[in-house]
């Protein structure tokens, strides 16, 4: 297939792009690395000794991050449809988070411990049909937010990649009534012309 005049602007954009060459001499699978470094660096959200899985965490840039800064001392779990090439300190399972035989696989690795991070930097594969991206884009977002509230400990704390448009207003509130803090943060590593940004939970409110 002939490449379209918007895929090659892409690439050309992607190969120039800051982070992606900062990505590939420090060693990180994806320019996404560097999002979830800055807002740790801010909200110092990775702690040793405690337990963080990793929604939709294909290619891995962000279980490299968390995996580099317990080493060890704690536990990331990723989980995604797609394989995953294996990382130090990671423990990965492959399937879909909502079937009950991947949930039985986390319960097994978790072996008790309970889960103080949910991490989620998914977004669906772009149709450029824009409400449908974006309604595609906020189910995940509330898969997401589904499985936080269901498998988080008491104050534990979710981070999750949402898109500004149709959906984000009502996700907003849901994400205020399950946590006791919602900031929003738009890191550098974001590009200006996206419409994403970061929605942070801190502390569960219990039901």
């Amino acid at each position: 297939m002939k490449p379209t005049k918007t895929s090659k602007q892409w690439m050309r954009e992607h190969i120039n792009d800051p982070f992606v060459q900062m990505a590939q001499k420090d060693g990180y699978r994806s320019r996404a690395a560097y999002k979830l470094l800055e807002i740790d660096e801010r909200d110092q959200l990775i702690k040793p000794g405690m337990v963080v899985v990793d929604l939709g965490a294909a290619p891995g840039g962000w279980s490299q991050v968390v995996g580099n800064k317990l080493k060890g001392n704690g536990k990331i779990i990723a989980l995604d449809l797609l394989p995953f090439q294996p990382l130090p300190y990671v423990d990965f399972i492959q399937g879909d988070f909502r079937e009950d035989d991947v949930l039985a696989k986390l319960e097994e690795k978790l072996n008790g411990q309970e889960i103080g991070l949910v991490i989620s930097d998914m977004a669906p594969n772009i149709s450029g049909v824009g409400l449908a991206d974006q309604a595609r884009a906020m189910y995940l977002a509330e898969l997401a937010l589904d499985f936080a509230t269901a498998h988080l400990k008491s104050d534990g704390a979710f981070l999750v990649k949402v898109f500004q448009g149709v959906g984000f207003e009502e996700y907003l509130k849901l994400m205020r009534q399950r946590f006791n803090k919602v900031i929003a943060r738009k890191p550098k590593a974001s590009r200006d012309r996206s419409s994403e940004q970061y929605l942070l939970g801190i502390g569960k409110l219990e039901k």
